[in-house]
């Protein structure tokens, strides 16, 4: 029997009626009136497709500000998803620069299907989308340690390919309701992968995750970290897309598929984490039972932030150090290495009688190791001797409580620990 293709047209009336809802939950969540107003750039760099390029600039950001770029689902815009969701509130509490892309093809979908789009300056979108970032370095000032990126279903797709075209650029992502970096790929000039789509596409870790690293041959330096959303009942980018992005990035990161914690923030949700328990694990993902192609909810764009670690300040260093008095302390170290990188976990526990409140955990790196990232702590200097400071939600810890903490590294072939550990100027037992 020979079955026929869908018509293009047939395809894109199925995906306009499955995201009603999500333009419906988009229209009513709209966020409360800023001070500061979105503002539309024009000759932003090389746009090979023609992206539009839109700025929201709170009155609180700082001389160097985090930039995040929001990247709207198919049918959606740049100021669509600048008045639907809720990163403009939050960047005028956090004072981080926001760009909204806009796809202009029909459809306003994102090119994440195309060779061109699935490779480092190949082309087409993801071009257009640094030049956006490089602009906003060069006009706004913004921090190029401090860049990231979220995106709902298209938006989502492009999150995805952007960390795996630009691993330099990004320092995490954030995917509501998307497909692994190089599942939508196409040959044939089409933007929609039905099999991808459906959720049949499965593929070993190792290969997800060589999809990845085959978009910029050569690149040994730190991967950014991925923060994964899906509802389990998606009938447009189906739930099995969810698990093979676990698979995909766990890979990339070089952490194990085994979560190293599991917990339930809300009723309906499962979060598990990976190579780290803290809230800037490596990869973190998140299953929302019984919801459909939706995302994010209210609510969830706060959780994103926080993952980025833009909520706290705890992404520049605290002006002046702790000084707490000294206590006992039991270190665990362990790695996980690849090529010329490789993921620390740190556990610090308090075995002492009294509470740390403030800590700083002193090490020596081997020579060859330097820190590229972080979470959880703030690390300084990135080779030699290195104090990781705390971060305002982790600085107490009680007797016997323990607090985990981690980084990346890029290495010259020592990849051994550090002989020792100190927190608070007192020697720490180490495993």
């Amino acid at each position: 029997m020979i079955r026929r293709r869908p018509r293009p047209r047939t395809l894109l009336t199925a995906v306009l009626a499955a995201l009603a809802p999500l333009l419906a939950m988009l229209t009513l969540s709209a966020p409360a009136a800023h001070a500061a107003s979105l503002t539309e750039v024009t000759g932003f760099g090389a746009n090979p497709s023609n992206l539009r390029m839109h700025v929201y600039r709170p009155d609180s950001a700082p001389a160097r500000p985090a930039v995040l770029v929001a990247v709207h689902y198919c049918t959606g815009s740049g100021p669509a998803f600048y008045s639907g969701t809720e990163f403009a509130s939050l960047a005028d509490r956090y004072g981080f620069l926001v760009i909204y892309p806009s796809a202009t093809r029909s459809g306003g979908c994102f090119d994440v299907s195309s060779p061109q789009a699935l490779k480092r300056g190949g082309g087409s979108d993801p071009v257009g989308i640094v030049s956006m970032v490089t602009y906003a370095q060069q006009r706004y000032g913004a921090d190029p340690n401090r860049v990231y990126v979220t995106g709902a279903s298209s938006g989502a797709m492009m999150t995805n390919v952007l960390l795996g075209d630009y691993p330099d650029v990004f320092k995490a992502g954030a995917a509501f309701s998307g497909v692994p970096f190089g599942c939508f790929a196409t040959t044939d000039g089409s933007g929609w992968n039905s099999a991808c789509a459906n959720g049949t596409v499965t593929k070993t870790p190792q290969q997800w995750g060589d999809l990845v690293r085959g978009a910029y041959p050569g690149y040994s330096g730190a991967r950014p970290r991925m923060q994964l959303w899906h509802g389990t009942e998606d009938t447009t980018l189906r739930y099995p897309n969810f698990g093979e992005e676990i698979k995909q990035w766990t890979n990339v990161l070089g952490v194990s598929q085994t979560p190293a914690s599991t917990d339930h923030p809300q009723s309906n949700w499962t979060r598990t984490r990976y190579g780290g328990t803290g809230t800037q694990a490596p990869v973190e993902a998140i299953s929302v039972q019984g919801v459909g192609h939706t995302l994010p909810a209210a609510g969830m764009a706060a959780r994103v932030i926080s993952f980025f670690g833009l909520d706290s300040g705890t992404t520049q260093p605290p002006t002046e150090p702790p000084t707490p008095p000294a206590g006992a302390c039991a270190v665990t170290y362990s790695t996980s290495t690849w090529n010329s990188g490789l993921t620390a976990a740190v556990t610090v526990t308090n075995t002492g009688t009294e509470p740390v409140d403030g800590w700083a955990l002193t090490f020596t790196l081997p020579a060859g190791q330097a820190i590229t990232s972080g979470w959880n702590a703030q690390f300084s200097p990135s080779t030699g001797t290195v104090t990781a400071r705390n971060a305002v939600y982790n600085a107490s810890l009680a007797p016997g409580a323990s607090t985990t903490l981690g980084f990346q590294a890029t290495h010259t072939g020592d990849t051994s620990a550090p002989a020792s550990f100190s927190l608070n100027g007192a020697a720490c037992a180490s495993s």
